[in-house]
């Protein structure tokens, strides 16, 4: 088990950016698959993006694809989230998760996750 912690969210005007950072407890982080999360209100949890346990493979949601970069630095058990030409869309809670199979776009297949961050795009 992982315990994870998200930070960096806020408030941006369309078009700026944010970085996230998920801060992970646990000597075994980089065995650990990392998947971004989002939800707005009444909304379902919608898959953001993932990084494999090496950093050396990533999956984006097409919604996100050439705006949003995740890497992950195991020395410093963080996984980030680097956000560009945000989107009033873009608005949600993000939640960062973990699990040590593959990959999934599933939130349901992760069992480790943050208390989310909040982030709000005015237009």
């Amino acid at each position: 088990q992982v315990q994870l912690v998200e930070s960096g969210g806020g408030l941006v005007q369309a078009g700026g950016s944010l970085r996230l950072s998920c801060a992970a407890s646990g000597r075994t982080f980089s065995s650990y698959v990392v998947g971004w999360f989002r939800q707005a209100p009444g909304k379902e949890r919608d898959f953001v993006a993932a990084i494999s346990w090496s950093g050396g493979n990533t999956w984006y949601a097409n919604s996100v694809k050439g705006r949003f970069t995740i890497t992950r630095d195991n020395a410093k058990n963080t996984v980030y989230l680097q956000m560009n030409s945000l989107k009033p869309e873009d608005t949600a809670a993000y939640y960062c998760a973990a699990r040590t199979a593959g990959p999934s776009s599933s939130h349901y297949e992760y069992g480790d996750w943050g208390q989310g961050t909040q982030v709000t795009v005015s237009s």
